[in-house]
């Protein structure tokens, strides 16, 4: 004798669901892998190598093994010469310099309408110091004290703002460049500026190289969270009725 089961219906509903829901997954992440990709190397990751450094950083104060060598190795290299330029190109290169220049731009961007933009160059720039200012105070870091120095800093070590604010800096350029001839000229101008400014940093003796590299990776998840989130090359001349009442 044949036993109907009244719960069958119910079951293949639930599978039907469940298919559905698999094969709705499955396209969402192949139509979506690169930007999936791009957070996983340039959020994730370098999130959890600050989160590595950071832990033993607060374990250990003495810091990391590489960070005393790499400045000694560098004061080797100390001349008068070298002090102006090191201390010009930090100046240049200090937030102090690099937010209002950001500000200058976002207020052409703003004439321009160009809102995505706008907002991702004002959200990443103050964002970038602001987190600074907030980490450096967190954890408290006193900067290096290895020999005499005129050029001295009062305020915490890590991570670096300079190096913070010059990577964001160099990064937004890239951004803005990104649909224009000048898209080389802001790669070649971010790989020798964000690297000179850090060098001027051990140079001055006001930064372990720990310091730097916290901040380029804090500065790198940053900068292209913000950009994920507010995808500043859609629809970058005029944002929709949609968006503006959103």
């Amino acid at each position: 004798m044949k036993v109907e089961n009244k719960n069958l219906p119910e079951i293949e509903n639930q599978k039907f669901n469940f298919d559905n829901g698999i094969k709705f997954i499955t396209k969402l992440l192949t139509n979506n892998w690169r930007p999936l990709l791009l957070l996983a190397i340039g959020v994730y990751i370098p999130l959890q190598i600050f989160e590595l450094m950071a832990t033993k950083l607060w374990q250990y104060e003495a810091g990391f093994p590489f960070d005393v060598p790499i400045l000694m190795a560098i004061h080797q290299t100390v001349n008068s010469q070298l002090d102006i330029f090191a201390v010009t190109l930090a100046k240049i290169g200090s937030p102090k310099t690099l937010v209002p220049v950001l500000l200058v731009l976002n207020l052409v961007l703003v004439f321009s309408k160009r809102w995505r933009l706008s907002a991702y160059v004002l959200t990443a720039g103050l964002g970038s110091a602001t987190i600074n200012h907030a980490a450096k105070v967190f954890f408290h870091r006193v900067r290096p004290h290895l020999w005499e120095s005129t050029y001295h800093k009062t305020s915490f070590a890590f991570p670096s703002g300079h190096a913070m604010a010059s990577f964001t800096f160099a990064a937004i350029l890239i951004v803005l460049a990104w649909h224009t001839r000048w898209r080389l000229l802001a790669f070649i101008f971010g790989a020798a500026f964000v690297p000179g400014v850090a060098w001027t940093r051990l140079y001055l003796a006001v930064h372990f190289p720990s310091d730097i590299l916290a901040g380029w990776l804090v500065a790198l998840a940053w900068v292209v969270g913000v950009y994920a989130i507010i995808r500043p090359h859609k629809n970058q001349t005029n944002l929709t009725s949609e968006e503006v009442q959103v």
